[in-house]
């Protein structure tokens, strides 16, 4: 018979009290849950002194603080360390941990593989089989700050967030939101707004959406300054042109009174990174609350593609900021164990795909992007 005991980690605090209660307690048990779980790093319940005998023996019945499994870890030269973690008995996800000197970032995975098929991407090209839950999203987090040697109060371990790596969260919106409650609430892990970053490749609908529920970061994949090329670049551009995706970029910023979106823009020889299309990039953007992030290509097995040599991007990001728009080089960072931006593959088992026009496009089962909004090619 499967385990039907509930990962508490999936719950935030309005549906741990709500769980509380329905079992007899007081909604303070779940704030007392929550200070064990996140503030202490308990993950067994009888490590739970405060709470009462019979509660604990409770929860031991009907609840469980399930982490994660590490299938294997890898460690860069840089520091930099990738975790591959189990989906189940044929797939994994990937995280990612990039120290810094005044920083330290988490990269986080919100599917087991991708829909949006981004030509330039790794993920994309492994298909797409499920999105992970509230429990899997949060749990990543618990778990590096765990494998990092977390101790009780301290909250320094990882000081940034950012749903960067498998998958795009806005297609995994009822399970990314909540996520995203837990990631904040001071009761959580008390992340600001500011150090938690959603990166998305612009599903506008759903940008609107999370206006209206929460404010965070935002990154959008942008990749090139026409509908054209990014057609070919990010198919779901078909679906959300950029006068859309900007559009509701800017409502974002609007409603949730944020400083600005950072465009992210991978540097593709030959193709996105002329000096014209630099000075294109700075006219959409000029006047907004943007800046730009170039992000050298990480190659991956069988890409066509080849990174902008550092001149040519020295050069692109001149012509953006003479053309007012605020723009920085990423520094590439894990590289050599395949975790650099645009590298996380994992191990996924592609489920469905189906052909539009001549093009095979990856549908999710559960993802919250509908056949319908898939765009033929």
């Amino acid at each position: 018979m499967p385990d039907e005991r509930v990962n508490l980690l999936g719950l935030t605090r309005s549906e741990l009290e709500a769980w509380c209660v329905e079992r007899g307690g007081k909604p303070f048990r779940a704030r007392q849950l929550m200070q064990w779980m996140y503030k202490r790093g308990a993950t067994q319940f009888d490590e739970m002194t405060d709470l009462a005998k019979a509660f604990r023996a409770q929860l031991a019945t009907e609840a469980e603080i399930r982490l994660p499994e590490i299938v294997s870890r890898q460690d860069a030269a840089d520091g930099t360390i990738k975790w591959e973690l189990k989906a189940d008995a044929a797939q994994a996800f990937e995280m990612v941990y990039i120290p810094e000197e005044d920083r330290s970032t988490l990269c986080i995975s919100s599917q087991v593989g991708c829909a949006l098929d981004c030509d330039f991407c790794s993920t994309g090209k492994q298909g797409f089989n499920r999105n992970l839950s509230t429990a899997e999203i949060v749990g990543q987090v618990f778990l590096a700050q765990k494998e990092l040697g977390f101790q009780a109060g301290d909250n320094r371990l990882i000081s940034n967030v950012v749903l960067m790596g498998m998958g795009e969260p806005l297609a995994n919106f009822r399970n990314v939101l909540p996520a995203l409650r837990i990631l904040l609430d001071d009761l959580g892990f008390d992340f600001s707004r500011r150090r938690l970053t959603l990166s998305t490749s612009g599903l506008v609908p759903q940008i609107y959406k999370l206006a209206e529920e929460t404010n965070v970061a935002l990154a959008v994949s942008l990749h090139a300054p026409d509908d054209k090329l990014r057609d070919e670049l990010v198919p779901i551009n078909r679906r959300h042109p950029i006068k859309d995706l900007l559009e509701a970029c800017w409502h974002y910023i609007d409603e949730q009174n944020g400083r600005s979106v950072t465009f992210e823009y991978v540097m593709l020889e030959g193709v996105n990174d002329s000096p014209a299309q630099a000075r294109a990039l700075a006219r959409l953007l000029k006047g907004h609350p943007a800046k730009v992030n170039l992000i050298p290509f990480n190659p991956f097995p069988n890409t066509k593609y080849r990174r902008s040599s550092p001149e040519v991007i020295r050069a692109f990001l001149d012509q953006v900021l003479k053309g007012g728009v605020m723009a920085t080089i990423r520094k590439t960072r894990g590289d050599d164990i395949d975790a650099a931006c645009g590298q996380l593959a994992g191990r996924v088992v592609d489920r469905t795909t189906v052909r539009l026009g001549t093009r095979r496009i990856a549908v999710p089962v559960k993802s919250e992007i509908k056949p319908e909004q898939m765009v033929r090619t």
